[in-house]
């Protein structure tokens, strides 16, 4: 795997944290995410941990069963921005290569 960078490593650990601190609000035990996500205890363990070698798939079904996929998806929507609103009616490429 490529290196990353320490930001993007803290990310994924800080990341991991907030999505157990979500499962602890919730009341949840890691088995059942694990089991709503449909991955092992021992992947919900490494993405609460900050693994960055857990894929974008198993991440995203662990958002999905704590109820954040519609918030973490409307963050990185451009629409939610201001530059974003901006350049909406600019010519933007169809397909990015």
């Amino acid at each position: 795997m490529k290196k990353i960078s320490k930001s993007v490593h803290d990310s994924f650990a800080e990341t991991g944290q907030h999505l157990k601190t979500w499962r602890k609000i919730y009341a949840l035990k890691a088995e059942q995410i694990a089991q709503r996500a449909g991955i092992s205890l021992g992947t919900l363990c490494k993405i609460e941990k900050g693994d960055p070698s857990v894929s974008t798939a198993a991440f995203l079904e662990v958002v999905r069963s704590l109820g954040l996929l519609d918030t973490l998806v409307d963050s990185i929507d451009p629409l939610n921005s201001d530059l974003g609103r901006a350049r909406v009616n600019e010519s933007l490429p169809q397909r990015i290569r």
